[in-house]
């Protein structure tokens, strides 16, 4: 590949980002942005006055029931603030399951159109059907929606008594005593033991670890299986580890509200006339698990619906495909019509009654109406007669369609990840038919792309680069080293090995200290718990070099320098975070020198290095070469501070650390003072290795027309590799927002390369209208506008111009990478796309920093992988590996979407066929709201007799086999297209059932003009022309749906004989003697079909019906296969050639989920039949 890199100046002149930069990194809501919550989080009123807020006192309980506590939630009545440990995620219980569970169902336009139809039925002046024919499917939909919904609550109503009832150590009356969750109460203290899980938001106050240090594990909060540690407070530790002690607490807590922030916590402890600072690392939140730790103590700060695992079990965002909106919008359309149509049947009763039926002495009701007014009555009754237009079991059907397809992509075995035992996982029911329609897919880089297994491969020293591969490294010499590393540089080892280089040995040294690593000791093992992968490997890189990191308690860190055990002494931890983008550690060395080490990014690196530091440029120049090559990097530096300076410095920061009142910002303004004036160490390169088979999904994606576009918060250095990968040739570095036309003169696949701060421009983040807006409010003006602020866009047009532009100009190219951008741009930017191009969306993460991303578009996937399980969580199909992708898009996300929409369009046929009879027999019985079928034929019509073939279709019919959805990538761009369901699909059906229904009615009502039987009387009578229609269209129906099936099954060809075979038996049923005696004003038809059935000339009435309607079918069928061939029908030649399966065969894929033996989910979801079929075997395909 050629690499081009074209800078355009800007138009206006004006000053651009720095490209390397986050503009920012706070993930803000709507409510964050609303303009009227300004002056409010300004003051912060709870943080700026200790005395109102969230406030806890240990050991006493009548402390939350104080009256300033109270709070109304009933007219006068008042409970306290606090909530009780006790959860309710259900939703309903006896009382109220019956009327919620309705109320919630008639929300639903289709079921209150339905219930409107049955109230219309009990008027005696308006009903043509008697009130059951509505009343059973009503019921049935109803019912299996609500069984559905009984047995969800049910197990939610388990789920919770089964936590709530989980026991746990409280004290009380100065002892311990075992009571249950529910009776916990905030203030309480509780003593929890190894594998306890932790009953509520805790402040850990002791443990049996020295220095009351507690391991948890988090996985039920945010899926991530390595442990984590937490820290009691010093005072604490030291103070509270009896029974006695921990009795006579009583300390008060001044925190934060209860929120849903996993990431902060900002408090106070007030004891003994002193305050302690309070933060995440001292607090054990509810949903983690004690681990590695005998015995722990701690305070309840937040109890039940309170705590931040419920605050963040609020509804996620609702998520609809295009088939839905479209589904709506037809049977808005089919309701339209039958509103069309009854008002014409209504207009021609009126006419009639008029011209014919008042004239008519033997029509004569007792009835003294007029024309009009009983017109007015028959478009009602035509409204109950034709109400079968709007399909009420529709919505049944595809939920039940949606929920097969869901597991076949859970019992896929092919993308099942053996090495963690990791299936795929449908995480929702309602999207899979969308899998089939992506058009973009938005990913993210580190860990979705790559495997986030971290390797250390180069470094910068003094100057001096190594890694440069030769032979591996042997470090027998190193009792600590780690079996798994690899190194390829030998002379890094020599240099450090001599200690004569002293730059060398005090770069490995601060790797061993400057870090937040855990270490534990098993079977003689050091195992490192790290927060980052990033970190684990530098860690374990100089534990490898000889800097072995051994232990650490609250306040000093032990590590092995060549053989040497020495103490340091922590006086202060500078921790990472987004913003800061480094962390710093300042230590007491031995012989008593004070120096703070940090590490970070080179952007916030390099702005405070001292004007003295060296190697600054020689550096820069390797961290370029580093990212070249797709290597992520950070930059070391040290500082020696004075005694005098650090105990200024260190007043300063325990004043910052009580700050009840924007804590982290105060903090980050003393971080800012220490860390300046460092002097520049070297710089370390980290691999990030790509996954397995992603260069060759991305492949297949791109051959369908899917566009891959990579958001990360990489440098732009380290993401053009992605670029090539993603099918770029010609890489454009943008830094502008206004191009001319065209984008791109030179032809070729080019690649778009644009970093955070530029898209800041082209977003216009509301940021910066809250920052000018909370000036204006405080009667500040803003500072003078610099170049950047001069280019913001004067107004809205101007906004969605720039906007317009960027999305069309980013749609040209094949690949975009969205370097250094932010979590909220990540979801910006896919809103942009959703926007401008109406294109369905796919966004694929791994990470808590992918979230918004993955829930802003269309389809969200979560890589189950180092980075813990958040984006699965938020996700709505998960899987461990990226590659995964290509079959759950070209094979479950096409079959889905081509089942639904063949479902669809013969579902209205069958009912618009079933439904029209009515129609034209009104022509000829007076416009008088006559049913064509008997009641109980049009009550079990769709229910019985033509649901199920239909059914099986959207579940199992397939028109290639998933070897050649995967080998034919074009097969995916009917769905894209939106080809194989729409307006037109649509009203080819009506057109269809509009003809199906003329030759129904037609056909068999000229044959009973002049008939005789053979026992010479004539069958020419209503009920009989009814049984013969029936008939006809049960044949019809079934038949025709045969000839949609591309894939035959045993379960197929049952379900087609089954349905007519219950619609005989039923029918002999129903017209027998004996039921006519019992109920003899509900079953009239008695004999009716003995009789009529027993007629050869009706039999072959039935077969002409049945012949005429089918025979234009088959004949279009083999016009569209011979002359018009879709890709599939060319593709499928290859499938019947293709090996048939094999009972015996050995298979190569693992069976997960199935215990000794195989079942047969995997050979459904793959395409192949269960019985032998010869190679020659031909198959019906799709229209």
């Amino acid at each position: 590949f050629s690499t081009m890199s074209r800078e355009r100046a800007d138009s206006q002149g004006s000053l651009g980002p720095d490209d390397e930069v986050m503009p920012y990194s706070d993930d803000e809501t709507d409510d964050e942005l609303d303009p009227s919550s300004d002056e409010e989080r300004l003051d912060c009123l709870p943080f700026l006055f200790p005395e109102s807020g969230w406030r806890v006192k240990a050991n006493d309980r009548a402390f939350c029931n104080l009256p300033e506590f109270q709070k109304k939630y009933f007219l006068c009545l008042k409970k306290s603030k606090y909530a009780g440990n006790g959860i309710k995620t259900y939703k309903y219980n006896a009382l109220t399951f019956i009327p919620l569970n309705l109320f919630e169902q008639f929300k639903r336009a289709a079921n209150l159109y339905f219930l409107a139809l049955l109230i219309l039925q009990i008027i005696p002046e308006i009903t043509t059907l008697p009130w059951y024919t509505t009343l059973v499917p009503l019921v049935l939909v109803l019912g299996i929606t609500a069984i559905k919904d009984l047995v969800d609550d049910l197990a939610r109503h388990r789920m919770d008594n089964e936590i709530n009832n989980r026991k746990c150590e409280v004290l009380l009356d100065g002892r311990f005593q075992v009571s249950k969750w529910m009776n916990i109460h905030v203030g309480d203290v509780v003593r929890l033991k190894k594998n306890d899980h932790i009953p509520a938001d805790i402040l850990l106050l002791s443990s049996s670890n020295p220095n009351s240090l507690c391991y948890v594990e988090t996985a039920e909060l945010d899926g991530e299986t390595n442990l984590k540690f937490k820290m009691g407070l010093k005072v604490t530790d030291e103070r509270l580890q009896e029974e006695g002690q921990l009795a006579q607490f009583d300390a008060v807590i001044v925190c934060e509200e209860p929120n849903n922030r996993l990431d902060k916590f900002t408090g106070t402890m007030r004891w003994r006339k002193d305050r302690f600072p309070l933060d995440l690392d001292n607090m054990m939140l509810r949903g983690c698990r004690i681990r590695n730790t005998d015995e722990c103590h701690g305070l309840v700060i937040f109890a039940g619906a309170d705590t931040k695992i419920m605050r963040n079990g609020g509804k996620t965002r609702f998520k609809r495909t295009k088939i839905d909106e479209l589904m709506n919008y037809m049977v808005y359309t089919i309701f339209v019509i039958l509103v069309l149509l009854c008002a014409g049947l209504a207009i021609g009763n009126t006419f009639w009654y008029e011209e014919v039926g008042s004239k008519a002495w033997y029509l004569y009701d007792g009835k003294d109406q007029t024309a009009s007014y009983r017109g007015f009555l028959s478009f009602w009754g035509y409204i109950i007669v034709l109400n079968t237009m709007v399909p009420i079991s529709l919505y049944v059907s595809v939920e039940v369609i949606r929920l097969g397809q869901s597991k076949f992509i859970n019992w896929d075995l092919q993308m099942y990840y053996q090495e963690k035992d990791t299936p795929a996982k449908a995480r929702t029911t309602t999207l899979n038919e969308q899998l089939g329609q992506i058009e973009y897919i938005f990913s993210d880089k580190t860990g979705t792309l790559t495997q986030n297994i971290m390797a250390f491969k180069k470094c910068t020293i003094a100057g001096h680069t190594f890694g440069d591969p030769a032979n591996p490294v042997d470090f027998t010499w190193n009792k600590y080293a780690d079996r798994k590393f690899e190194y390829l540089d030998h002379s890094l080892v020599a240099c450090i090995r001599s200690k004569k280089d002293k730059d060398t040995l005090e770069f490995f040294k601060l790797l061993s200290l400057c870090h937040t690593v855990m270490v534990e000791q098993k079977e003689d093992e050091l195992v490192y718990q790290a927060a980052s992968p990033d970190e684990g490997a530098l860690v374990t890189a100089a534990r490898n070099f000889g800097f072995v990191f051994l232990s650490r308690t609250q306040d000093t860190i032990t590590i092995s320098e060549m053989d040497q055990e020495m103490t340091y002494e922590m006086l202060a931890l500078l921790d990472f975070n987004s913003d800061r983008k480094r962390m710093s550690i300042i230590l007491r060395f031995p012989d008593g020198r004070i120096r703070l080490y940090c590490k970070g990014a080179d952007t916030v690196i390099y702005e405070r290095l001292s004007p003295n530091s060296k190697h600054k440029e020689v550096t820069q120049t390797a961290l370029d070469i580093f990212a070249n090559e797709t290597l992520r990097t950070l930059c070391l530096c040290y500082k020696d501070i004075s005694k005098q300076e650090f105990d200024a410095w260190a007043k300063k920061h325990k004043a910052a650390s009580v700050a009840m009142g924007n804590r982290e910002a105060a903090l980050d303004r003393v971080y800012e003072q220490i860390e300046s004036n460092l002097m520049m160490i070297g710089a370390t390169a980290i691999e990030d290795k790509l996954q397995d088979g992603v260069p060759e999904t991305i492949a297949k994606l791109a051959k369908a027309d899917i566009k891959i576009w990579v958001l990360t918060g990489d440098k732009k250095g380290i993401v053009s590799g992605a670029a090539r990968l993603c099918g770029g040739e010609s890489l454009w570095n943008i830094h502008l927002y206004k191009v001319p036309d065209p984008f791109f003169p030179e032809p070729g696949r080019n690649a778009l390369i644009i970093t955070g701060g530029w898209l800041n421009e082209i977003l216009y983040e509301k940021k910066k209208k809250r920052r000018r807006l909370r000036l204006k409010r405080l009667g500040k003006r803003p500072a003078s506008a610099t170049p950047q602020d001069a280019a913001q866009p004067i107004d809205d047009w101007e906004k969605e111009t720039r906007q317009v532009d960027f999305v069309n100009m980013a749609c040209e190219c094949e690949a975009v990478i969205c370097c250094r951008v932010t979590p909220k741009q990540k979801a910006n930017v896919v809103s942009l796309v959703k926007k401008y191009k109406k294109a369905v969306t796919l966004s694929i993460g791994d990470g808590a920093n992918d979230v918004n991303m993955i829930k802003t578009a269309d389809i969200g996937v979560g890589i189950s992988g180092q980075e813990g399980m958040q984006a699965v969580m938020s996700s709505d199909y998960a899987f461990a590996q990226f590659r995964y992708l290509e079959r759950l898009l070209l094979v479950h996300g096409r079959w889905s979407y081509i089942r639904m929409c063949k479902f669809l369009r013969f579902f209205f046929f069958k009912n618009f066929a079933f439904t029209l009879v009515h129609f034209w027999y009104s022509f000829f019985s007076g416009f008088s709201a006559q049913v064509a079928y008997e009641d109980w034929f049009i009550t079990l019509y769709n229910v019985m007799y033509s649901s199920l073939p239909v059914l099986l279709v959207g579940l199992l019919d397939q028109d290639v086999n998933d070897k050649l959805s995967r080998k034919f990538p074009k097969l995916y761009l009917p769905g894209q297209q939106g080809a194989l369901f729409n307006y037109k699909n649509f009203f080819i059906s009506l057109f269809h059932g509009i003809f199906t229904s003329l030759v129904i009615f037609f056909i068999p009502y000229g044959a009973f003009l002049q008939t005789m039987g053979q026992n010479g009387e004539a069958p020419s009578d209503y009920q009989s022309l009814a049984v013969v229609m029936a008939s006809s269209l049960i044949f019809t129906v079934n038949m025709q749906i045969s000839l949609e099936t591309s894939y035959w099954t045993f379960v197929n060809c049952f379900a087609v004989l089954c349905s007519i075979a219950i619609y005989f038996g039923i029918m002999f049923d129903i017209h027998s003697a004996g039921i006519h005696v019992i109920f003899p004003s509900t079953f009239t038809f008695t004999g009716v079909a003995s009789n009529a059935l027993r007629q050869p000339y009706l039999w072959l009435t039935i077969i002409l019906t049945v012949g005429i309607t089918l025979l234009p079918v088959i004949c279009i069928q083999f016009l569209y296969k011979t002359i018009w061939p879709s890709v599939a029908d060319n593709v499928r030649p290859a499938e019947e050639k293709s090996t048939p399966f094999q009972r015996g065969r050995r298979s190569r894929r693992s069976a997960y989920a199935f215990s000794h033996s195989r079942g047969y989910a995997d050979l459904i979801a793959s395409g192949r039949s269960i019985r032998r079929r010869p190679a020659t075997s031909y198959r019906v395909g799709l229209v």
